[in-house]
């Protein structure tokens, strides 16, 4: 009888989940990183801002789970290959043309496409390591969100360089090389799941665990690229700094958070990941609101530096937890908490934008931050208290079931 090898990993495929993920990231964001220059362009009033920022968002998020659910069908190389091509066109798009609102909003829609790298490149990579592995295997792929760094460290230099419109033409570049890249390295793993019925993966949205996923993943990764996304624009407009040292602040900020995701994959393989999503969920909750208050500036990096910190490590707990629940559906309910946690992401920007019009200060938007933060912490301590699940993080289902197949 053939009895299946056990996954003991693949660092091509990793490292190419990473670059993969990490150059997604950096063009999903890189609206954001140049929203400055755009709305001042184009003459956006605060609300517009916000939105435009958070139109990419939207749209990776909501692809997300159809993408996760084609990688789980036909394979994530694949279904990675075709982001990477599709993305040449709206940074052509970019270089050449988006001069008017309603263009530079479908320009956004299109790179979009880049936040789906999510759901696809986290399950390719994860299905080549065993479960004890899960925390940090996750948490390296997903740290390409760095690619925030990149976006915001170089997208202003070079937009007052060469232009804003160039810089999508620049991004061509990185993009090549990652899609070449990609192609050589990375492999699906050949302990795949078998195509199954849409309707065996759809089962997961019956899983009230998906939706607690969701939740967590809203606070945690929402928070991370929608504050990736906006806080250019609140540094310019509240404190008046320049596009270049707005883009480097948060740069900062998101460097930092990028670096704390394995971190806090790796501390929940150790710990469990719903014990330290709590007291991460605290740091968040407390974070924000001290940052409604809106102290001066180098009070306010700080904060934002611990609160990225705490969001980023929180978003490697949360996905130490799901490949522990969800195993053969990885790649749907990726897509689908991955999905909830864009729309989080989408959220964010709106909600300060439209704050700050409505209220003509940027502390009440904040202030809600913290209430959301707060209310996702007391639903997780219920979650541990009552559900012996969400206590053992399902280890214990997951080393019974290794024995059985051993």
């Amino acid at each position: 009888m053939h009895t299946p090898t056990r996954a003991t990993g693949h660092t091509p495929t990793l490292t190419a989940c990473f670059l993969h993920f990490d150059v997604c990231f950096m063009l999903w964001v890189l609206v954001g990183a140049l929203g400055i220059y755009v709305a001042e362009s184009a003459g956006l009033g605060a609300a517009q801002k916000g939105l435009f920022v958070a139109v990419p968002i939207l749209t990776g998020s909501l692809l997300r789970v159809p993408l996760g659910l084609l990688s789980d069908r036909i394979g994530g190389k694949r279904v990675g290959i075709g982001i990477l091509v599709f993305l040449l066109l709206p940074l052509a798009l970019g270089w050449r043309g988006g001069h008017t609102p309603s263009t530079l909003f479908v320009l956004g829609a299109m790179l979009g496409v880049a936040g789906a790298s999510f759901a696809v490149v986290l399950p390719l990579a994860s299905r080549w390591y065993p479960a004890e592995r899960q925390g940090l295997v996750m948490g390296i792929a997903a740290a390409g969100n760095s690619g925030t760094v990149l976006a915001n460290v170089f997208a202003p230099r070079l937009a007052d360089s060469v232009g804003w419109h160039n810089v999508f033409g620049l991004a061509l570049l990185p993009l090549t090389i990652v899609l070449l890249l990609f192609v050589a390295m990375a492999k699906d793993s050949p302990q795949s799941a078998v195509a199954r019925p849409v309707s065996h993966y759809l089962g997961v949205l019956k899983q009230a665990d998906t939706w607690w996923f969701c939740l967590f993943y809203s606070v945690t990764f929402g928070g991370y690229v929608g504050l990736s996304s906006f806080l250019p624009l609140f540094l310019r407009d509240h404190f008046g700094v320049s596009p270049v040292t707005a883009g480097s602040l948060t740069a900062v900020a998101a460097l930092v958070g990028s670096l704390a995701r394995p971190i806090g994959g790796y501390l929940a393989d150790k710990i469990g990941g719903a014990g330290l999503l709590q007291s991460l969920l605290l740091g968040i909750g407390l974070t924000y609101a001290a940052v409604a208050s809106l102290p001066p500036l180098a009070i306010v990096e700080a904060l934002l530096i611990v609160g990225m910190a705490c969001l980023g490590m929180g978003n490697g707990a949360v996905f130490q937890l799901v490949p522990q629940r969800f195993r053969a559906e990885i790649g749907v309910a990726t897509g689908v908490v991955g999905a909830v946690g864009g729309l989080g992401g989408f959220l964010l920007p709106a909600l300060l934008g439209q704050l700050k019009q409505g209220t003509g200060s940027f502390g009440p938007g904040f202030l809600v931050l913290a209430v959301m933060a707060s209310g996702a912490l007391v639903s997780l301590q219920a979650l541990v208290a009552f559900r012996s699940g969400w206590r053992v993080s399902w280890r214990i289902a997951r080393v019974s079931a290794a024995l059985e197949e051993g």
